[in-house]
């Protein structure tokens, strides 16, 4: 059970990623000193053929362009969307009209329709439910009825986790009232009724802030109870929920696969409602034939490329990139373009990340990112034949989608979209050249340059582009220096990523992680660099809960908010296990199966 990131002491935040600075420079990084000067011509070594290569021996794909085009649907058929319309209009009765008067219920229904995925067919009902209940917790003194809530331990901390969810401010000190009962319970004795209590408690205590130590107290102690309880309680659903949510928590979880798995979990549970149940594996299978078609798309678009083809020592993932796609989407209504362009840009990154961590020598990454600098077709003259694919497979396609921005909207995003390639290949370099160099970086000269490329910046400025109704030369330029949304997201996918694949690749020969670079600095285990890194994790989600709280970046929307939060999301499910991007079967292929292939 993989529970070893949850009851960590939380280490100072590094200031390399607690600031709002501008795009670091790299000029303190120790490769610097020793740089080769950009090559103006080509030297005769790169196209020598008896170079000898590295090669990750990444196995080929296993879903194959001929089975997706394959992939059929009945649910997108007339009588199954008439179907969820008349469950749809049935589920807002029961929410607005019989649930009025038990806001436990109100609440519950509200954490039943976001686990089952259900929750964007009614967001305005979701909305003046909380707005009722936020209201009433302000004023409840006065005016309302509040023995609901009172001594209740899970009731105070569902509504806690749903409002901060819903970006309210919701102080720790709602739990103040359960101190001196969690100081004194024993963790021995344990019972279903006090654990329920203790599950939500720690479920709520993943929505914290910096500086909100009592939950993180009430975390490890929750922690405590729920894994005694399991080991007397090994069946059952509660059983289940519980071992679910020590894995990872509701905040971290990908909300397509959550909803997959709870749906299931949800149709065990004695008291569930049929005809929510109903509608979530109705929707589910719809929204599951929706992606079907992107996903026949995006194949044909791949391809179309050759990349896969061409680059034989690449990594051909274009059924994991499609999965990073959902796992960053939100609205499912009208998100199709998003998802499709998304995978895109995924795929692209994937293939030139294996160019310069794999295949070429540093004359040609060089000689690769001046092209990139330039943008200019004219300069791939100078490169070999596989990178000139690349080169115009990534120019061809990030222009296309300038120009879509163009026509729909009149704006020209082109230099900002060629900007964040340019940031990104300029510390793929960096990395390539610590490894040439037998560069070993600090962990502070790590990060600095690893939170981009990771490619956190690179995906949300262009999901920017893909899903704002309005873009403006002002938010452009704002996103130019990766705002904190951007930068704490990128945090947690990179720490993430090399908590699953930097032993992996490290036999590889590839430059160190972040665990190996603390463990040169400090001498620490190998345990002791995972639990420094959990706790960089649980700190970069406090510093975006903070951010979702507060509102402070204005000109975001919620939607693009969302994407960033849910690029963390899906890091977190993607490297739970292994690194689920390179390594396409276990987890990955069940994963594909119940979101892509199999209808509920």
């Amino acid at each position: 059970m993989a529970m070893g990131l949850l009851h960590l002491p939380l280490p100072s935040p590094l200031s390399s990623f607690t600031t709002t600075q501008p795009l670091p420079s790299h000029s303190n990084l120790c490769i610097l000193s020793r740089m080769v000067t950009r090559p103006t011509t080509v030297a005769k070594e790169v196209y020598d053929e008896s170079i000898v290569r590295r090669s990750a021996n990444y196995q080929p794909p296993i879903w194959k362009h001929e089975f997706v085009q394959s992939l059929t649907s009945e649910f997108m058929e007339e009588t199954c969307l008439n179907r969820r319309d008349i469950l749809k209009e049935r589920v807002k009765m029961m929410v607005t009209e019989e649930l009025v008067g038990d806001p436990l219920r109100q609440l519950e229904v509200v954490d039943e329709l976001q686990r089952l995925g259900l929750s964007y067919h009614f967001e305005k009902e979701i909305n003046e439910i909380l707005e009722i209940i936020m209201n009433d917790r302000l004023h409840g003194e006065k005016n309302y009825n509040m023995e609901w809530k009172k001594n209740n331990l899970y009731a105070t901390a569902l509504q806690f986790r749903i409002l901060r969810q819903h970006g309210y401010h919701v102080p720790q000190e709602v739990f103040n009232e359960f101190k001196e009962e969690m100081e004194t319970c024993s963790i021995c004795t344990v019972c279903e009724e006090r654990a329920k209590g203790m599950l939500s408690l720690y479920e709520a205590s993943f929505l914290a802030m910096e500086g909100e130590n009592y939950l993180d107290e009430a975390r490890n102690f929750a922690l405590k109870y729920l894994c005694n309880y399991l080991k007397s309680n090994s069946n059952g659903i509660f059983s289940i929920m519980v071992r679910h949510a020590l894995e990872l928590p509701i905040h971290w979880r990908m909300q397509r696969l959550e909803a997959r798995w709870f749906i299931d979990v949800y149709e065990r549970k004695p008291d569930s409602s049929l005809m929510l149940l109903e509608l979530a594996k109705l929707d589910f299978n719809i929204l599951q034939s929706t992606h079907q078609a992107e996903l026949k798309h995006v194949s044909r678009w791949w391809k179309s490329t050759g990349l896969g083809e061409k680059l034989g020592f690449a990594r051909d993932r274009l059924m994991p990139n499609f999965l990073w796609s959902v796992g960053m989407s939100t609205s499912e209504l009208h998100l199709g373009y998003f998802r499709r362009m998304t995978t895109k840009i995924a795929s692209l990154i994937t293939i030139i990340d294996d160019v310069y961590d794999v295949y070429a020598t540093l004359d040609e990454l060089e000689l690769f990112t001046d092209a990139i600098e330039r943008w200019d077709i004219a300069a791939i003259h100078q490169l070999p034949d596989y990178m000139k694919i690349c080169f115009i497979a990534l120019h061809n396609t990030i222009n296309d989608m300038a120009f879509d921005a163009l026509k729909e909207q009149g704006v020209n995003v082109i230099q900002y979209l060629r900007k964040v390639w340019v940031d990104l290949c300029k510390t793929f370099l960096i990395e390539a050249k610590w490894y040439y160099t037998d560069c070993k970086p600090t962990l502070e000269e790590y990060l600095e340059n690893a939170w981009i490329s990771v490619s956190g910046p690179l995906l949300l400025v262009h999901a920017y582009v893909f899903v704002t109704k309005s873009i403006t030369k002002e938010d452009l330029e704002g996103l130019e220096d990766y705002p904190d949304i951007i930068r704490y997201s990128s945090m947690i996918f990179r720490l993430s990523n090399d908590l699953a694949s930097s032993s992996d690749e490290a036999k590889r020969g590839e430059v160190a992680k972040s665990l190996q670079c603390y463990m040169n600095d400090t001498g620490a285990s190998e345990h002791e660099a995972r639990t420094h890194i959990k706790g960089l994790i649980i700190e970069s989600w406090k510093r975006m809960n903070r951010l979702h709280s507060s509102n402070s970046s204005s000109y975001f929307s919620q939607t693009f908010f969302e994407i960033a939060s849910n690029l963390a999301r899906i890091a977190h499910t993607v490297y739970q296990h292994r690194d689920g991007h390179t390594v396409e079967d276990h987890e990955s292929k069940d994963r594909v199966l119940s979101l892509f292939i199999n209808p509920i």
